[in-house]
């Protein structure tokens, strides 16, 4: 099973991508794809990961306990700072 993962800001910085595909298992979750994208990217992400919100197909979630479907897109969101 294949779901997109998209960074953004500083998530963007510390993966070094804009987007990659992540291969799960079928019933994996929001919290498995995290550790999956941790695993790869490392300390600075994984900081990043903590603090940031996430959109699951668009949609606002704070359950990383949610299933994902095939082809589902999660955006990863750093805090911002701006003014």
């Amino acid at each position: 099973m294949t779901v997109t993962v998209r960074y953004f800001a500083g998530a963007r910085a510390a993966a070094g991508l804009d987007a990659e595909p992540v291969e799960l298992s079928p019933g994996d979750t929001v919290h498995d794809v995290l550790a999956t994208i941790a695993s790869r990217h490392g300390e600075r992400l994984t900081k990043i990961l903590a603090a940031s919100s996430l959109l699951l197909d668009e949609v606002a979630i704070r359950d990383r306990s949610m299933p994902l479907r095939v082809g589902a897109v999660l955006d990863v969101l750093p805090p911002f700072a701006g003014g």
